[in-house]
């Protein structure tokens, strides 16, 4: 599938344990944008927190309050307010339960101190820095200590719900989702963090503030890629067409995933970019090449099966007719997608036997090549060129078909992280699910209507200027 989008969660994902972008992460959304893929946020978070990062990363689109407030650096796409009957019921449980609340209006989370604490740039470097055991212990004597500071005033929660509110965020553990599921069921409960519970309208998640952004923007979500860490990532992570988790995700996160990276500490978001072939990780080990797609396919290789050479050699002749056999199946698949007719598809082939007996009667006439490399290089540089050449007679832009077959390629991986080979042919063999997952032809057709139709929008525009 080609990818036309890429989504971060905030918290956990596109920010590391110190709250900062990894500079790998930078620029990894610079060759994102370069591509022409667009980069967009999915978070529980409010505008208020995001537009520094939409500036500063220059984000495409951001997808807030959980699915509820939708907006691009110049203009809001989508909200949702939640009703005011509902808030009134929420401000009085919380009351009554003595439950921290806060009220996530355009501008930030208004209400408790305890979760503005807790959402501050400072209270999460100190959660993430406490070891697991004592977090529960932090946790009660903080609040406790806030509450006895400025406890929380339920009047001023009445004053503020007056404004639009499209989030609630409460104070709640684990073990107390359930019950907020079944005293609010006109409500979506989520998590974005083990000591709070997000509460949005129904029908309403990232997934669904994912989708209507492409409507807006032109994609579907098979076209997705995005990245998240928490409970409130799970339906996102298993909706698009590629969910990646971060290392430090839940166990639930990492389920719902397509694909596990490394943690937010550890370059997660550019490796798995890099693992997908949407970027070119660059080491000092390796060469670069002027070609993307040349540096997308050696990527491909060195997961595979690490044989890459960084000084040019020849194939011996058992590589080189592997090699060859490869590139004359996919000239028989080119010739049976011509003739879909058993007789028609045997008489190509045929004449493609008669063109392979004629070609060894042409190249055995030939003064042989003083070198086997510059030989075989030549060879294949004409097939590359040919193939271009078929597709400049054909009108097809190759570039986006290209990006789908490598992403169908790069899910070739097995369970067990490794590459599994032909013991004869040597070619690399698909997991069971690949169909399913990877398949590359129905994103190919897709693609190629999407030229047609471009294709037909130009030459009727150029029929009315004549």
């Amino acid at each position: 599938m080609a990818i036309k989008a890429v989504f971060f969660d905030i918290d956990g994902t596109l920010l590391n344990d110190v709250k900062s972008v990894q500079k790998s992460t930078q620029k990894a959304i610079r060759e994102l944008h370069a591509q022409g893929i667009l980069v967009g946020l999915a978070t529980g978070r409010g505008p208020g927190f995001i537009h520094r990062f939409m500036e500063n990363l220059e984000i495409d689109v951001a997808v807030s309050y959980n699915g509820q407030y939708i907006f691009t650096r110049d203009q809001i796409l989508y909200q949702h307010l939640l009703p005011k009957s509902v808030l009134y019921r929420v401000i009085k449980y919380a009351s009554d339960k003595r439950k921290d609340i806060s009220l996530g209006t355009a501008s930030g989370l208004v209400g408790s101190n305890i979760i503005s604490m807790g959402t501050s740039w400072l209270g999460q470097v100190v959660s993430q820095a406490l070891p697991k055991k004592t977090v529960k212990t932090f946790q009660r004597t903080f609040k406790h200590v806030i509450r006895r500071i400025k406890p929380q005033n339920r009047a001023s929660l009445l004053t503020v719900m007056r404004e639009p509110i499209y989030q609630v965020v409460l104070v709640a553990s684990r073990e107390e989702t359930d019950q907020l599921k079944d005293k609010f069921s006109q409500l979506t409960i989520t998590r974005s963090s083990p000591y709070s519970a997000d509460l949005i309208s129904k029908g309403n998640s990232k997934l669904e503030g994912i989708k209507r952004a492409g409507e807006h923007f032109g994609f579907v979500l098979h076209e997705v890629m995005a990245f998240g860490d928490s409970d409130n990532d799970l339906e996102m992570l298993s909706g698009v067409g590629i969910g990646v988790a971060m290392g430090n995700a839940t166990k639930e996160a990492k389920k719902a995933a397509t694909y596990v990276t490394t943690s937010n500490n550890q370059d997660g978001i550019a490796n798995a970019l890099a693992h997908y072939g949407l970027i070119h990780k660059e080491t000092e080990l390796t060469f670069q090449s002027l070609d993307d797609n040349f540096n997308k396919v050696r990527d491909f290789h060195e997961m595979m099966d690490g044989q890459l050479n960084e000084m040019p050699r020849a194939f011996d002749p058992e590589t080189a007719s592997h090699r060859a056999n490869f590139k004359v199946e996919e000239l028989v698949e080119f010739l049976k997608a011509t003739n879909p007719k058993a007789a028609d598809f045997e008489a190509s082939v045929a004449a493609l036997h008669e063109a392979i007996d004629q070609a060894v009667k042409k190249v055995n006439q030939k003064e042989p090549t003083t070198s086997q490399l510059v030989g075989q290089v030549d060879a294949l540089m004409d097939l590359l060129y040919f193939c271009y050449g078929s597709f400049a007679l054909m009108g097809i832009d190759p570039k986006p078909i290209f990006d789908t077959v490598h992403a169908a390629n790069m899910g070739k991986i097995f369970p067990d992280g490794k590459a599994h080979f032909d013991p004869i042919t040597h070619k690399i063999q698909k997991p069971e699910d690949w169909e399913e997952r990877f398949a590359p032809e129905p994103a190919i057709y897709h693609e190629l209507e999407r030229q047609i139709r471009k294709a037909r929008a130009r030459e009727t525009k150029t029929n009315k200027k004549d």
